[in-house]
């Protein structure tokens, strides 16, 4: 069989993109790797993303550096690691805000579209309803007992309407038919805060947010917004547990830019899964109310399908909350 001139030539292109790719992978990462945090120091996305690129730099010669990006919830941070070279050397540390950022803002990339997947480095924090330890309510059925009861009586301290204590707040009162009323803060760190001094009575905030002070007996958990009970709190029962189907735990992840090439994300993946599932990493991030997924589960494709899961229920939510962006 003779092969045509433009087979040949297609041929051609296609044998030397894949010794190009080939070589590219063989030699990564030649230089520094950066990994894009678009929130503050410090912080539920930073700390996680922090303490990976510290022990990835073991693993990689030449270094993993995080670059704080912040602005617009997050926004500025990921339209800037979307446009970058799919190389493998521009990383991007994702979370829960970029599942709910495009149903409030006009984002100009796509969480999904605009990234390939590499990994979970951290499952959680739960959001936790705590109470001022004053209160009488011993139970999440007493305290929504005595909202039915008393329509409007409750206050909750939230970061917004379209925060993820707001919205959990809007779960509760559409599941449980009460009037809690919303009263915002700055962020859900001044809400507890506000709790413990009795200003409102209770808020839907980070574990890592109310352990301090229910560790000072200033405040009280009630019920925890995950899939399972929190090893710092055995006795705190789950939402589900109490028959109620609210959710809302964040999350912190790895992408790269889309058209990164799949042999260099599957040695990221394997790169980052070697950290994350180490005794030192996961001691440190259970003292946060974070846990990576197990390795066999932490895979690329299992991330992209828990992204667009995620995507699809904030969209959901977005609605129930009434703050949803008009496109």
């Amino acid at each position: 069989m003779t092969l045509r001139p433009q087979w040949l030539s297609a041929f051609g292109m296609l044998l030397a993109a894949s010794i190009a790719a080939h070589a590219q992978t063989e030699n990564f990462p030649a230089r520094p790797i950066t990994i894009v945090v678009p929130f503050p120091p410090g912080g539920l996305t930073d700390v996680p993303a922090r303490l990976a690129a510290s022990m990835l730099q073991e693993k990689f010669t030449h270094g993993v550096v995080i670059e704080n990006k912040t602005g617009g919830s997050g926004v500025v941070g990921a339209a800037y690691a979307a446009r970058a070279t799919p190389d493998g050397y521009t990383l991007f540390a994702n979370s829960l805000a970029d599942t709910q950022n495009l149903h409030y803002l006009p984002v100009t990339y796509s969480p999904i579209d605009d990234f390939a997947t590499i990994g979970w480095i951290v499952d959680g924090p739960p959001l936790v309803l705590a109470i001022n330890a004053e209160l009488p309510y011993k139970t999440l059925a007493e305290l929504l007992a005595d909202a039915k009861a008393n329509p409007n009586k409750l206050s909750f301290g939230t970061s917004g309407p379209a925060s993820s204590p707001g919205l959990t707040l809007a779960q509760l009162n559409t599941a449980s038919q009460t009037q809690i009323q919303a009263v915002p803060y700055r962020g859900s760190g001044d809400a507890i805060a506000a709790v413990a001094t009795g200003a409102i009575q209770g808020a839907f905030t980070f574990f890592s947010q109310a352990k301090p002070l229910v560790d000072s007996g200033k405040a009280r958990p009630l019920a925890v917004a995950g899939p399972k009970r929190l090893e710092a709190w055995p006795d705190v029962p789950t939402m589900t547990e109490l028959g109620l189907k609210i959710d809302q735990r964040g999350f912190v992840g790895l992408a790269a830019p889309a058209k990164t090439p799949k042999p260099i994300v599957a040695l990221l993946n394997k790169s980052l899964n070697d950290v994350v599932q180490t005794a030192a990493f996961k001691k440190r991030m259970a003292e946060l109310g974070m846990s990576p997924p197990p390795a066999a589960e932490n895979t690329p494709e299992n991330f992209d399908k828990f992204m667009r899961d995620e995507v699809a229920r904030q969209g959901e939510l977005a609605e129930l909350s009434g703050q949803k962006l008009k496109k």
